[in-house]
């Protein structure tokens, strides 16, 4: 396929000069034969002085428009008469066929901040997710070609006057309404938190290798056909959203108290059991199973009490 007829980006090979030779013969050489055709012909009013000039002065008039710096991490896109040419990517000072239209495209790397949207999660609980978005352009025949965008403006008069870029907030709004789609889908596959029948289950809030991944991949499908590279994304907020905080919270806490209280019990009947094997192995005292039972439930009354207990001294007999 020729250069011609791709569909996508290819080097540039047309011809490029060194800017400060051109400025050079634009502003001494040009003008200074301008100037010889008055001075050393015979009749600088004729003719033959006049049209060559006029020749000169339209030449040195439209080579002015074939000057563009262009720096690190910069490109342009070379359009001769609607015709794609191909992308130059070096840097310097330079100047191209003035007829030849150079698109600046940047090829620097952009943050975007998705702000929290509202999605339902696999289980269908409603959640506020938020990322960060690290892109830059890679393909810029795609970024140029394939995104619809109104033409450049000029705004303002005199001093103030400014070129608005229409094609730079296009790719921008592409970049973010495909960022908010491919959040949305990717929320949709996992739950928010662990259910009680679920515990290895990727979720949300555990999974955030996992999810910036399958983020990643699916932001790297949609953003291609623009020439769009996803260089990382990252997950910068999650919570239930605010008609069901408050519930879920509550269950967060329930959760937590439940745990809490499991590990204490555990504990307890492991410090009781310690208790009646050294109080055997040591022979302090023998006890029959009731006042075994007895010292468990007082043990576990005090170990398991969310306030400190209130000791009783027993002043007579055991069996009283």
């Amino acid at each position: 396929m020729s250069n011609t007829m791709s569909n996508h980006e290819y080097e540039y090979k047309g011809a490029l000069y060194n800017g400060f030779i051109i400025l050079f013969i634009n502003l001494v050489f040009i003008p200074l034969l301008i100037a010889a055709l008055f001075v050393f012909l015979p009749d600088p009013l004729s003719a033959a002085a006049i049209v060559p000039a006029a020749v000169l002065g339209l030449i040195f008039f439209i080579m002015l428009f074939g000057y563009f710096v262009q720096q690190p991490n910069q490109s342009r896109v070379m359009i001769f008469f609607g015709e794609y040419r191909g992308t130059y990517r070096g840097t310097g000072y330079w100047w191209r066929n003035p007829f030849m239209t150079a698109k600046k495209i940047s090829l620097r790397i952009r943050n975007m901040d998705v702000a929290p949207i509202k999605v339902n999660d696999k289980v269908g609980n409603p959640v506020m997710i938020g990322m960060v978005l690290v892109w830059k352009v890679k393909d810029t025949y795609r970024s140029v070609f394939d995104i619809d965008a109104q033409p450049d403006e000029v705004i303002g008069e005199g001093s103030d006057v400014k070129v608005v870029s229409h094609k730079q907030s296009a790719l921008e709004s592409f970049v973010r309404i495909q960022s908010d789609a491919a959040l949305r889908e990717v929320t949709s596959h996992y739950a928010y938190d662990n259910e009680e029948n679920s515990k290895d289950e990727i979720t949300l809030r555990s999974g955030a290798h996992e999810i910036v991944e399958r983020l990643e991949e699916k932001l790297n499908e949609r953003l291609s056909m623009a020439g769009i590279e996803v260089v990382e994304a990252r997950l910068n907020y999650l919570a239930y959203a605010p008609e069901i905080a408050a519930v879920m919270l509550r269950r967060q806490q329930a959760s937590a108290i439940i745990s809490a209280r499991e590990k204490i019990v555990q504990g307890a009947v492991g410090m009781v059991k310690m208790a009646l094997d050294e109080l055997k192995s040591e022979g302090v005292v023998e006890l029959d199973e009731e006042r075994k039972a007895t010292m468990v439930s007082n043990l576990l009354v005090v170990l398991c009490a969310d306030e400190p207990a209130q000791p009783v001294v027993n002043t007579g007999s055991l069996y009283n």
